[in-house]
Order: structure tokens, then sequence, then C-alpha cells
């Protein structure tokens, strides 16, 4: 009786705190209300608990596939780092690049022949053999259009391997990727969670159904969905970095999109670990004896896509006026409780060397956005934003689309709210904005300064060709530098590529730039070496449970 009288209090003390846009007394009334709420069920003793052989992990929603072909979400890209592996990975703490199924690689002097050397001790889940012959199948299944089970898509990341020309296998345990130019991303494409290797014996079996039922090389194996409950993961023995004996042998991945539901279900003690956490509850569970917080820097950006091939924001001055319209500061501090920074740019400060040092967030100056505003003529504007209840990286969207919403009433544009459930946000903003929204909430966690300009700025990368420029921009200067920076082997050249194309975007202004996280989590202290990756893929493998 008394969790389910705590569980109710709770929902209602945080949906009056999540409904807030900015009210102090609310914020102090939960901060109150919380820490009170976690004393009171460690008094109780009635923490519910998980199987001592399982983590169990709470994410923002249900995956959208298990294929990491077709999924396109952080969210669902914490489980299948688990179940797969590519080429090669980004090494545990960093965002360099390490050997995975291949031993070694080498790359021509023309920067366009790529040579993986496989590793011969692999099998996949199913009991297949890993060899050239499955990298080929992965490859084709994404970049020919006549591949017999290229209806097993769609593919909508396939284009970080576009620039593939072809692909050769001169025995079994080599590969070579011809390039039709060099193409610097080319290897952290790679690791990718899009460059995962899967089972062609079992795509071969399930077909349009593989989503659900994988197969991969990883250290933990598909056992079960169960539809908006859990995915299950279990232990691959077989594995050649099998773990040593340890007492998790089970990974229990729970959809809990509500945020109430995420912090009851962990105060019960019925999760171990919670993904992005709410703002809020970080700074509560902090120093907290019953939990930990990992946290680490990451790259980072939630932003709203600005729909730049109608009005208004086909105007420039109306895209600067709105970045100068919104109190950003306001936001990462009274929102998201300073576990975020204020967003500069569309290249993170994660990438130092392609970030430009000069290139600062834009300043809350409301008098100056009214002042574009006139000069456009859009006055008294409305405007359609599409808003998620919750989503991968999305930090705290409902709040900050309030936040958002009101400063821009106060420089006269009138903002409508159209909300999503997650998967059905992604699959409209996708589709693009023409018709539909003047904005659009998006987040992004890229593992190259290449990979959100060229995938949702360039030309190529339109809805109507398949790719994430919802918002329709197109600067025939920054398609110059995108490709030039992709071409070059000289990797100061590269940053410097990098650091134009930070500022033109910047000047240009085809996003509201918000917010950069710090990526978080919380976690029961029964967890043992537990941290996170910069690149934002959660690793389990090798994290201890003690009862």
């Amino acid at each position: 009786m008394v969790v389910r009288f705590i569980r109710q209090l709770t929902r209602s003390l945080v949906r009056t705190n999540a409904a807030r846009t900015g009210s102090s007394i609310c914020r102090r009334f939960a901060s109150f209300a919380c820490p009170a709420l976690i004393l009171i069920l460690a008094a109780c003793g009635e923490r519910a608990g998980t199987p001592a052989d399982a983590i169990v992990v709470g994410q923002v929603a249900e995956p959208r596939s298990l294929d990491p072909h077709v999924a396109t979400a952080t969210n669902d890209f914490r489980i299948l780092a688990h179940v797969y592996e590519g080429l090669v990975r980004f090494e545990p703490g960093t965002l360099d690049l390490g050997p995975s199924l291949a031993r070694e690689w080498s790359v021509d002097e023309s920067g366009r022949r790529y040579t993986f050397e496989l590793r011969d001790d692999v099998v996949f889940h199913d009991g297949s053999a890993f060899d050239a012959e499955a990298v080929r199948f992965n490859f084709e299944r994404m970049l020919d259009g006549d591949h017999p089970f290229g209806d097993t898509g769609p593919f909508p990341m396939a284009f970080l391997f576009s620039m593939v020309e072809g692909i050769e296998t001169p025995d079994t345990h080599t590969v070579v990727f011809e390039l039709d130019e060099p193409y610097a991303p080319f290897l952290s494409n790679l690791a990718y969670p899009t460059g995962y290797i899967v089972s062609p014996t079992q795509v071969r079996a399930e077909g349009s159904r593989f989503g659900r039922k994988p197969s991969g090389t990883g250290p933990w194996r598909f056992r079960e969905w169960a539809r908006q409950r859990w995915v299950l993961l279990e232990r691959f023995d077989a594995h050649r970095e099998a773990v040593a004996e340890t007492s998790v042998k089970r990974l229990l991945f729970r959809p809990l999109p509500d945020e109430n539901s995420r912090l009851t279900e962990l105060l019960a003690g019925n999760i171990d670990l919670l993904v992005e956490a709410p703002p809020d509850l970080v700074g509560y569970l902090r120093a907290h004896e019953a939990f930990a917080v990992a946290e680490t820097e990451g790259s980072h950006l939630w932003f709203l896509i600005l729909n730049t091939r109608e009005p208004p924001f086909d105007d420039v001055r109306m895209r600067r006026a709105v970045n100068y319209a919104v109190d950003k500061e306001a936001i990462t501090r009274d929102l998201l409780q300073e576990t975020a920074s204020v967003a500069h740019g569309v290249i993170s400060r994660a990438f130092e060397w392609a970030s430009h040092p000069d290139v600062h967030p834009y300043p809350h100056d409301p008098e100056k956005a009214r002042q574009l505003i006139e000069e456009a003529g859009h006055s008294g504007a409305t405007l359609r934003l599409y808003a998620t209840e919750s989503g991968s990286g999305m930090l705290e969207p409902l709040p900050m689309a309030g936040a958002i919403q009101a400063d821009l009433a106060r420089v006269g544009l009138d903002v409508r709210i159209e909300v999503f459930e997650w998967n059905t946000f992604l699959a409209r903003v996708n589709a693009g904005l023409e018709g539909r929204a003047e904005m659009a909430q998006m987040a992004w966690i890229t593992h190259d300064p290449d990979t959100l300009p060229s995938l949702a700025l360039s030309s190529a990368a339109l809805p109507e060709a398949g790719g994430f420029n919802s918002g329709y921009f197109e600067n025939e200067r920054l398609d110059e530098l995108l490709a030039a920076a992709r071409r070059t082997t000289d990797f100061d050249e590269r940053g410097r590529l990098y650091r134009e194309i930070d500022r033109l975007v910047h000047e240009e202004a085809p996003f509201l730039f918000v917010a950069a996280w710090r990526q978080n989590a919380v976690y029961s202290r029964d967890l043992r070496d537990m941290r996170l990756e910069p690149s934002f893929l959660l690793n389990l493998t090798g994290v201890e449970k003690e009862r």
C-alpha cells in the first residue's frame, strides 16, 4: 500500500513539474518532494528489486527495429550495440577507431581503396559463419536496389555508404571496398550502427521480419521482444571475448515513454539503469546512497528544424530572428537544470579540431528579433511546431516547446504546437515539413563532424532523395565545402573546411540552435564498472551486479 500511495503521489508531483513553463513555484515544490519520496522509499524498504542475473534498462521509447540498417535513433542503437559489431568500433571511452570484426585495415594512396583483414574466430548467433561474403551481403543489401533481400528495408541511413563503388572478396577473410572518390568519414561511418554486420542466414530466413528476430555477432544475443513491454537479450557465451563468469546473464530493455513512469519505476526498484534521466532527477539522486549518476561529454545537438522552402523561413532574417528570440540560457539553466549547455552551431565542440572557435551562440535579444521580423514583413505570423512526447536525445521536449512558444509570443509570433508519439513523430518529420509545419524539434548525436551537415543540410539529403534535410535547406557553397572536406586526406585541411562549414551554417541559420546535452544516466549502486560512452552507444558488457 505504501508503494502504491507513493507511486500515485509521484505521478501527481512530476506531472505538475513537467507541465511547467518556467514556474519557480513548481520547481521549488518538486525539489522538496522528490528527495522526500526517495527517502520514504528507502526507509520503507519496499524497493521491489530486479532479478539478480539481469540488468534492467529504462528506455525513452520502444525501438522501431532491431535491424541496424533500418534503425535511426540512439534509443534503438543502445540495444543494437550489444547484439551486433562492425568492422571497426569506437574504442571504449573515446571516439577513436579500433579493430572489431576486422583485425586490421589499410588504405591505398588514392584514398579510395580500403582493405580489411577479417577475424577468423567469429560466428553469428544463429550458428552461421562470419566471413567476407557475409560482409558483402550486408552492404549490397543496403546499396543494391536489385538485391534479392533489398526489400527487407527501408534503409534510411544507407547513404552513409553511397560512395562505395564496388566490393571485392579476394578470399574468405579479406574484403576490399572501392570508393568512387576519397571519403574521409568512411571509417567512422563503419563504426556507426548502420555499419553493423547482420547474419545473411537470418535475413534469408526471416525476410521483412528480421528486425524483430535479429542475429548478429555481438556479446549478447536476442531472445524476445514483447511489444510495449521489453526487449530481452541473453549473454552469448560463444563470443570470442565472452565475459568471464559474472552474475549478469540477461539485459532487459523496457520502453517507458512517460517521464513519470520512468521516475516511478526507478524509485520502486523495477529498473537498474535509467538512460536520459529527467534533469530534475539527476540533481536529486547524484548524492543519494541508493543511486549513482554517470555523465560524459558527447556530440549532441537539440534544435528546431526550420522549413526553409516556404514562408516565413525562406527568409534568412526570420531564421535569425527566432534564434535571437529564444532564451536558450534560461532553457538550459531552468528546464534542463544545467545538464546541457547552449548550442552554438552545427558542429559539436566535442570535435574541437573541426568546430569554429569564433562562432558563438546567438544571444538572447528580443528587440533584435522584433526588428528582423518587422523587416521581413512577418509580424503576427502563425507557426506550426511539431513536438514529441519523448524520444532518443530529446531532453525535455514538451517543456522546451512551451518555453520556445512563450519566447516567440513575446516577439509577436503565434506558435501552435502539435504533439506526436516518438515513432509517429519521426515518420512525419523525416517525410519533410513542406505543407505540414514551419518548425520541428530534432536531436542528433553524431560520430563525425561531417554527419549532421551532410545528412540534414546538404542538397543531396532532401526528403525526396531519401535524406533527412526535412527543412529543405539548399546552399551551393555548403555543398562544395562538404564535398571538399570528405575528399581530403589531409587532417588539418579537413578541420579548416569544417570550421568554415560551422561558420556558414551559423550565419544562414537553417536551424534554431538550442542545447547540447551532457549525456547522463542514473543507475543503482548495485551495478559496478558502469560508465557512459562519448559515442552515446551503451556498453553493459562487463558491468557487474552485486546484491
